[in-house]
């Protein structure tokens, strides 16, 4: 029988077959090496709001309910017309203490592996950071990428209880301004388990992490506020100074504010110009009433009429008695602590000033739990703000 020519043989046929199998294999696999190299799509502001809400729910479910979270945003700058989107949040988780008042190890190791678990769902890795006495830090990142930051605090503590019954007594104030700058400032600061107030610089790279977490811990934190100087080398970056519109002023406030959450009251930092313009002063208490924020005048300049100008808008207000460290030397820091001590027992209360260099914390270490010994009550600013 007579052949077609243009028919294919059997094995020709089988061949084609082969090698129509093998192309196509050979092109599902590049497909699919092609999407193994296909980076992955950043995660949106929604989806990361998601998943904090699981880390916030594995926190509350691990401790039955007793941590107490707390939520901070970071956002990207705001674009013209645009909503800001969301880069990454910092969780901050108040570990509960046990009934007789120590630390809850086991809750806290419990809390951390149920957010492992979740990171563990979602493919997520988990990067430590440098922690301290009483917190432990770690992120969690995806594809390289920061989505949360986390802060696990176990408030220490305090160093001597008081007992049931406190009769009144000599009281005194601890102000330790400056904070923001340095992380390892706070870390140090934060290992004084005593009744201490916390002043917070606005918009610098830490300020409302130490905020938070001094909030967390139990201390009481202030807005640090920038005004300006008689010394032209001081001039800070955003402050108020003489001569701003009053929606300047109000604005620029409102921006300081909103850096150092949990803020309670203000006290000026630098301000030997600004509280002593009387015009400032007038704009700048009424918006402190509208917040119910106390003022702490730490009287940079004997020109000041700021306390005057709090008293006059009904603004609580106090002063600055003792700065304890304009010498940074610890036999002269402890010389100002003792004035300060004299100083409570003769008019029934005083506030003291000091920055959180090491030879200040030093002193306050060593002197604070001998302070109490000898009857002297210790209160935060707002106590003292009539």
């Amino acid at each position: 029988m007579n052949r077609r020519l243009d028919a294919p043989s059997p094995l020709a046929a089988q061949s084609f077959s082969l090698r129509s199998i093998l192309f196509f294999t050979f092109a599902a696999v590049l497909f699919v090496a092609a999407g193994c190299k296909k980076k992955s799509v950043p995660l949106s502001g929604q989806s990361i709001r998601n998943i904090t809400r699981e880390f916030v729910f594995a926190a509350r479910n691990a401790s039955g309910g007793r941590a107490e979270v707390g939520l901070q945003p970071e956002y990207a700058p705001r674009q013209p017309g645009k909503q800001p989107a969301l880069l990454a949040d910092r969780i901050y988780i108040t570990v509960p203490a046990t009934k007789s008042g120590s630390p809850d190890h086991a809750t806290e190791e419990a809390i951390e592996a149920e957010m492992d678990r979740v990171a563990d769902f979602h493919r997520m890795d988990r990067v430590p950071r440098p922690g301290a006495p009483g917190v432990e830090r770690f992120d969690y990142t995806k594809d390289g990428r920061l989505t949360q930051s986390i802060q696990l605090i176990t408030p220490l503590p305090k160093a001597a209880a008081e007992p049931a019954s406190v009769p009144a007594g000599p009281r005194l104030a601890i102000v330790v301004d400056d904070l923001g700058y340095d992380r390892a400032q706070a870390d140090s600061l934060f290992r004084l388990a005593y009744t201490l107030t916390v002043s917070v610089l606005p918009h610098q790279a830490n300020s409302s992490e130490i905020a938070e977490e001094a909030h967390r811990r139990g201390y009481e934190v202030m807005l640090h506020l920038p005004m300006a100087s008689t010394a032209a080398s001081k001039d800070e970056a955003i402050e108020l100074h003489p001569g701003m519109a009053p929606p300047d002023v109000e604005k620029t406030f409102a921006a300081m504010l909103d850096t150092v959450p949990y803020a309670e009251g203000v006290n000026n930092h630098e301000g030997s110009l600004g509280t002593a313009d009387q015009k400032l002063m007038d704009e700048l208490m009424p918006l402190l009433r509208q917040h119910d924020l106390f003022f702490i005048d730490s009287r940079t300049t004997a020109a000041t009429v700021a306390e005057s100008a709090a008293q006059s808008a009904g603004v609580r207000t106090a002063r600055r008695n003792v700065f304890l460290d304009d010498e940074q030397s610890v036999p002269a820091i402890r010389k100002q602590f003792e004035l300060a001590i004299r100083d409570a027992r003769e008019k029934g209360s005083a506030l003291a000033i000091g920055h959180p260099h090491p030879e200040t914390l030093q002193v306050l270490g060593e002197m604070l739990p001998e302070a109490e010994r000898q009857g002297i009550r210790l209160v935060f600013a707002k106590d003292l703000a009539r």
